[in-house]
């Protein structure tokens, strides 16, 4: 397009600036040809453009929308059929539609500029994305719980500073991992519903002059409704921010299972061994195998939080600018679909994992770790400040370890001593008492209070977790319906129009 300025762009802009604008373009094609078929549909039923030029647009957006141009074409700009001498995503549409039907292409530009067009693909792109994320979230909470329901009776360790710290149930730990993904999904969900929006019709700065029915156009589309002010239909820097947290709290969430499973599957510690399947093969070291899908998953994180950061500070800027838009908008979908990626991945690692419940067991009994039960049955018994109680066991532990006795070297006599080296005077506990608090499974089974590792507890938190699925399974199917429904009302409209 001319007119305004009299040459066109130089070969550096072109070899710069646009090509890195198309870059990540070819992954909104396809949402680009729905949000321009839309548009075309509502011009022609409002009688803004020309009937038969607006049935040859939709026939030429339908025959874009069926071949390699919507994306399929291959990878990249060059393999969607996108050229950077054209310009950006929706200056590269009007050139392929004018190689089909000439001037006529000119009237998808009627009433909308072009960054309308790309923000209305980056919604449904978004859009689709964010169900595709909470599906995996879905599944990766389903493996978790399901594995938990296994393990009940497992006793394990729980860390912390990966210090041994108290003993608990495998099942309570894997509970553990499911929360913080669950609460993804609530974040998920209210991002959601600020992107399902349309910005679609509501022009440039200030509005449209054209009277189109944003209602119906949102409709046409499948969104809940209208971002209702003009100018920040199209400039909501905010919006990338927020969807690229989104995709770096998955990816933090999903990081923390992976480092631990890493460090659990050492022979070290033995607990666990992935899947062949997740796994890869040494070239120099014939012994090893390493965990990869659990590699990934952690370097995934890594570029998640990169782009974030990326999203924020193109996003500080002033308004009305287009970084966000060529700088971060286009990497959003991609970023959720990363995100999505290695949520799917770390659900078939979990669903594979082998563990050794006697190594489990055998570590939750060494190292006293039950102390605190211990330190507080004495503040019952005997009165005594926990405080000072405290500091008797943690005498006790110290003396054990210092002969070389892991476990069973604390009995009510050598609890005296500690106590005497503390608060000079014995406890007067019997052996029964003392074997009673410090045996791990009965440390796990006093824990029956709400969120504790007793089996009853873990059983409430099973049962409210698979009613959060189910609820969460719920959202998704919804609005997946929905989305699929609109997308093809929206196609049968289309096909009607072009056959005249």
């Amino acid at each position: 397009m001319s007119g305004r300025l009299v040459e066109g762009p130089s070969a550096e802009l072109i070899r710069s600036a646009y090509r890195l604008e198309l870059a990540a373009a070819p992954s909104l094609l396809p949402e680009l040809t729905l949000a321009d078929l839309a548009h075309v549909l509502t011009l022609l039923d409002g009688g803004h453009v020309p009937a038969d030029a607006g049935r040859r647009l939709v026939v030429a957006l339908l025959e874009l929308g069926a071949s390699g141009a919507t994306g399929g074409g291959g990878p990249g700009a060059r393999g969607a059929g996108l050229d950077p001498a054209q310009g950006d995503l929706v200056m590269n549409r009007e050139a392929r539609l004018r190689e089909r039907i000439g001037g006529d292409a000119g009237y998808l530009l009627v009433g909308r500029p072009r960054r309308e067009a790309a923000t209305v693909a980056f919604h449904l792109a978004a859009r689709r994305r964010l169900l595709s994320l909470a599906g995996a979230l879905e599944r990766l909470q389903t493996v978790l719980v399901t594995l938990a329901a296994r393990h009940m009776r497992t006793l394990a360790v729980d860390y912390t500073y990966w210090q041994a710290a108290q003993p608990t149930t495998l099942a309570h730990a894997l509970l553990g991992y499911a929360y913080p993904l669950r609460r993804d999904a609530a974040r998920l969900h209210a991002a959601f519903g600020r992107v399902d929006l349309s910005p679609a019709g509501a022009g440039c700065t200030s509005g449209a002059t054209l009277p189109l029915d944003r209602a119906a156009l949102a409709e046409s589309l499948g969104f809940a409704g209208v971002v209702p002010h003009a100018r920040d239909a199209n400039w909501q820097a905010d919006l990338a921010v927020e969807l690229s947290a989104i995709a770096a709290s998955v990816g933090l969430a999903l990081d923390r299972l992976a480092e631990d499973l890493q460090i659990w599957g050492t022979r070290e510690f033995g607990f666990v061994e992935l899947a062949d399947r997740a796994s890869r093969v040494s070239l120099a070291m014939p012994q090893k195998k390493n965990p990869y899908a659990l590699v990934f998953v952690r370097g995934v994180a890594g570029r998640l939080i990169g782009r974030l950061a990326g999203a924020a500070a193109v996003a500080r800027t002033a308004s009305g600018q287009p970084d966000p838009r060529i700088f971060a908008q286009d990497e959003v979908p991609a970023a959720l679909e990363l995100a999505e990626q290695a949520a799917a991945l770390l659900a078939e690692v979990v669903d594979g994992l082998r563990f050794d419940r006697e190594r489990l067991a055998a570590a939750a009994r060494r190292g006293y770790l039950a102390a605190n039960d211990l330190a507080e049955l004495i503040m019952m018994r005997r009165g005594i400040p926990f405080g000072t109680a405290h500091r008797i066991v943690g005498e006790a532990v110290r003396l054990a370890l210092a002969a070389g006795r892991e476990e069973d070297g604390i009995d009510a006599a050598a609890l005296d001593m500690a106590a005497r080296e503390v608060a000079g005077v014995p406890l007067g506990l019997d052996d029964a008492a003392v074997r009673e608090a410090l045996d791990p499974g009965a440390a796990v089974a006093r824990r029956t209070g709400i969120g504790g590792a007793a089996p009853a507890a873990v059983r409430t938190l099973l049962t409210e977790q698979r009613r959060s699925l189910r609820r969460q399974r719920s959202w998704t199917a919804a609005r997946a319906a929905a989305l699929a429904a609109a997308e093809m009302r929206l196609l049968e409209r289309a096909r009607a129009a072009a056959a005249g």
